[in-house]
């Protein structure tokens, strides 16, 4: 049975943790509530300001950041979502001190240099050029820009050249005076390291660090069908179609994701076993589902040649069609039940991924959640749950679609 500590400080700060005696090694994380969806003006700022925050410091150098952390045999990283943004490491137990240090240190005093600003944006516009020369990457977020039209979880995590061209120092202060700050953080540690260390080390060195409350969400009010077609000289046609659904804070949420097991997760699922198993026609076929606090993105990708892409359609309606009008056969549901369980299990493997649950399920929850907990969620789905969301969410007339290919024409395909 898994042991959770849970701590908030006067200013809002707050800690998590779960101690596992005996463990040679740690996992922290700055996990602060801010994310590309709290971008008021420049689009890719909160992602910029995560790579700056590596940069240097009034008290260390990038390449200083980096070796202090890795001459101990630790790992440094941090990653931007379109909500939060946590900056976390994985260090031997003997360092936590150190390791403790060094991320207030870059997160409480970056230093933002113009050099080193303009530098970064060369390294930024090779990240948005990487995610554009590639249709894989590229249509996720063509996706999420138009089911989320008219709402900040349109933009996109990286921001476009020309916004990340507009930033200067004065916008990245700004942007970390906001929302870097106590109330709008938690702190949070897997491993054999007591809460009552944890606890003194925030003392120590955050006791003056600034203030900030949550910041305010955008909420989603939702979306009209559309459909949007890009061209490129490719010779594969990739397509999403899909909607917005639950997000966290719906008990729907659980159902929308055992359904995208069902079709479209593993080779094991609907949508795998009919296109690629049967009938050979696309290497790539998935649905996936990216939830936020009030929605998530549905979808279905595909990715075939011109001449396969209309069986293809045809194939993937006729699932969606089986399945509102037949339901699931329980070994189905089970399956699904299964590896979504069996993902929660694995990914449990790791401290890294045992820390980011912590604060994700903080941050979502307002508790932490146990496995055993959401395996429960996930047992008590029933067949009939399946059935009447299949009947709500997946009418065809609803779907957005995006189609990157050579021939413009074949928009006209989709239903």
């Amino acid at each position: 049975m898994e042991k959770y500590d849970y701590l908030q400080f006067p200013n809002g700060l707050k800690i998590v943790t779960e101690r596992l005696p005996g463990a040679a090694s740690f996992a922290i994380g700055f996990w602060f509530n801010v994310g590309t969806r709290n971008e008021e003006n420049i689009n890719g700022i909160a992602h910029f300001v995560e790579h700056m925050i590596f940069k240097g410091t009034g008290n260390r150098n990038a390449k200083r950041i980096t070796t202090e952390i890795e001459s101990l045999g630790g790992y440094l990283n941090a990653f931007t979502t379109k909500e939060y943004t946590c900056f976390y490491a994985h260090g031997i137990n003997g360092n936590f001190d150190k390791t403790f240090e060094v991320l207030v240190d870059i997160v409480k005093n970056p230093a933002f240099r113009t050099e080193d600003i303009e530098k970064e944006k060369g390294v930024v516009y090779d990240e948005i050029s990487d995610t554009q020369d590639s249709p894989e990457d590229l249509i996720y977020d063509e996706f999420e820009s138009l089911i989320f039209k008219g709402n900040r979880l349109a933009f996109p995590i990286l921001g476009t050249k020309d916004s990340v061209k507009s930033l200067r120092r004065k916008n990245l202060f700004d942007f970390i005076n906001k929302f870097y700050g106590a109330g709008n953080l938690i702190i949070s540690v897997v491993g054999d390291i007591p809460i009552e260390k944890i606890k003194g080390s925030v003392e120590k060195y955050l006791r003056d660090f600034r203030n900030s409350g949550l910041p305010q969400k955008d909420l989603f009010g939702g979306s009209i069908s559309q459909k949007f077609h890009i061209r490129k000289d490719i010779k594969q046609s990739h397509l999403i179609l899909g909607k917005p659904v639950d997000g966290y804070s719906s008990k729907k949420r659980i159902v929308a994701r055992l359904l995208s097991i069902l079709l479209g997760e593993g080779s094991g699922s609907k949508l795998f076993q009919t296109l690629r198993e049967e009938n050979g026609i696309a290497y790539q076929i998935n649905s996936f589902i990216n939830s936020y606090f009030e929605t998530s993105a549905f979808g279905i990708y595909l990715s075939t040649n011109e001449k396969k892409f209309p069986l293809a359609l045809e194939l993937i309606y006729k699932e969606i069609e089986s399945l509102k009008n037949n339901g699931l056969k329980a070994d189905e549901l089970k399956r699904a039940k299964e590896y979504l369980k069996g993902s929660y299990i694995l990914s449990s493997e790791s401290l890294t991924n045992r820390m980011q649950r912590l604060a994700h399920s903080l941050s979502y929850y307002g508790r932490v959640k146990t496995i055993e907990e959401i395996v429960s969620e996930i047992d008590s789905i029933s067949p009939q749950d399946i059935l009447e969301f299949s009947r709500k969410s997946l009418n065809l007339e609803d779907f957005s679609t995006v189609v990157i290919s050579a021939n413009v024409d074949i928009l006209s395909k989709v239903a």
